[in-house]
């Protein structure tokens, strides 16, 4: 099992090329099951989840030929409507073929996901939905079975904002017979990026980045090309390396106008910030301030940034409150960060965070993926030595971390176990 050896690395100084968005690549991707014709993405980030996404099409006979950044989809010939729990239980978003599977052949078999143990994150709002459109579902032996001649509109209300669930609604109303409403969506710009791409393919979509999407159903879609949206957590994430380093880092190929909340708050931890239309710079020669985060649906803050903007808490001047209102178990790197020698107490879904001086280098386990890249974090500022052991969960949502820090400075060594 890899690791990762993060030694004391301050001041990073130069430019990150931030890559395409994994949590809008993976919709995309199952949107190749909507059409018969080739779909090609570009910009397509190299992860581990992107990797399972495409064993998992391909066992369903989809063709799919991946090479740097670039998949190209054929899915003319479906030969199997099962999502195996083997590839389903590693990575939750395997759910998203869900819809698509119903939506263009009728009948779907996914098992329930699985993915990081952050909490529960049920896919009862994607059964609701597909219910009201028509479909008969049952769940047997772990799988959701799925079944429907042709989905109809439908009003439906979410009784909840769930980004995969209104990506997999959305995914279903564009080849129903009439009309879906879809009211209490979510507005993330991964969803907006996957509306985007559909109508690219000939969805007919209204509201697009509202909370109410209106969806008029079409007999059958057609191939596009589509550029994936930058990756505002990966930009999130070396933004605050920036600032925890006392760095002078541009982030290229990043699309600021995502990150509002995210540059709100390293602003007020004392960042320097220059943006454009694709490109973030941030400056930070002092000790960073503490800053109050509470983790909301888009445009709110990022639940995926929580345990990064942690990290500069740990050691900021000041007391931080974080309130994590998304997923009530997502701390678990509070042990992690202790171990290192911050200061933190938990009190229900509430973080406080007593700024230190110093950290100290220590053998860490990451136990999710955004705790993976706080606990790189952690390392670059400590003294001495920090190991991070479990790193699978960090190859699954960043694209060559430890090679674009290393190209601004920082001393991090990748050991294969």
């Amino acid at each position: 099992m890899d690791k990762l050896v993060v030694n004391h690395s301050m001041n990073l100084k130069g430019d990150i090329r931030v890559s395409g968005a994994k949590n809008a690549a993976l919709p995309i991707v199952c949107a190749s099951l909507l059409t018969a014709e080739q779909l090609t993405l570009t910009n397509v980030p190299q992860l581990k989840d992107i990797y399972t996404l495409e064993k998992l099409l391909s066992g369903m006979g989809v063709k799919v030929n991946f090479s740097n950044s670039t998949m190209v989809f054929d899915a003319s010939n479906v030969t199997s409507q099962v999502a195996p729990y083997e590839l389903v239980k590693t990575m939750r978003a395997s759910i998203l073929v869900l819809c698509p599977l119903v939506a263009r052949f009728g009948y779907a078999e996914v098992s329930l996901p699985g993915g990081c143990a952050i909490g529960a994150r049920p896919v009862d709002q994607h059964i609701k939905g597909l219910e009201a459109m028509g479909a008969e579902i049952t769940i047997e032996h772990g799988y959701i079975k799925a079944k429907a001649s042709r989905l109809k509109g439908a009003r439906i209300v979410m009784d909840m904002v769930t980004v995969t669930g209104t990506e997999n609604l959305m995914m279903a109303a564009v080849l129903a017979e009439g009309t879906t409403i879809l009211e209490n969506a979510a507005r993330e710009p991964e969803v907006t990026d996957l509306a985007h791409c559909l109508i690219k393919m000939g969805a007919k979509i209204e509201g697009v980045g509202s909370d109410k999407l209106v969806i008029h159903g079409v007999e059958k879609l057609h191939g596009a090309e589509h550029a994936i949206i930058a990756d505002r957590i990966e930009a999130g994430t070396f933004a605050v390396a920036a600032a925890l380093t006392q760095g002078d880092i541009t982030l290229t190929h990043a699309r600021p106008d995502t990150m509002g909340a995210i540059i709100e708050k390293l602003i007020k931890a004392g960042a320097d910030i220059d943006e454009g239309n694709d490109f973030i710079h941030i400056k930070m020669n002092k000790r960073p301030q503490a800053v109050d985060i509470i983790t909301l649906p888009y445009p709110a803050f990022p639940t995926d940034m929580q345990a990064q903007l942690m990290t500069l808490n740990c050691v900021a001047e000041g007391t931080g409150r974080l309130t994590e209102t998304i997923f009530e178990n997502r701390y678990m790197h509070v042990p992690e960060l202790c171990r290192m020698g911050a200061n933190i107490d938990i009190d229900g879904n509430v973080a406080i965070v007593h700024g230190v001086e110093r950290l100290y280098g220590a053998q860490v386990m990451a136990t999710d993926l955004r705790a993976s890249a706080s606990l790189v974090l952690a390392g670059m500022f400590a003294e001495g030595e920090t190991v991070v052991d479990r790193i699978y969960h960090l190859d699954r949502g960043y694209e060559h971390i430890e090679e674009k820090l290393n190209n601004v400075g920082a001393n991090i060594v990748r050991i294969k176990g």
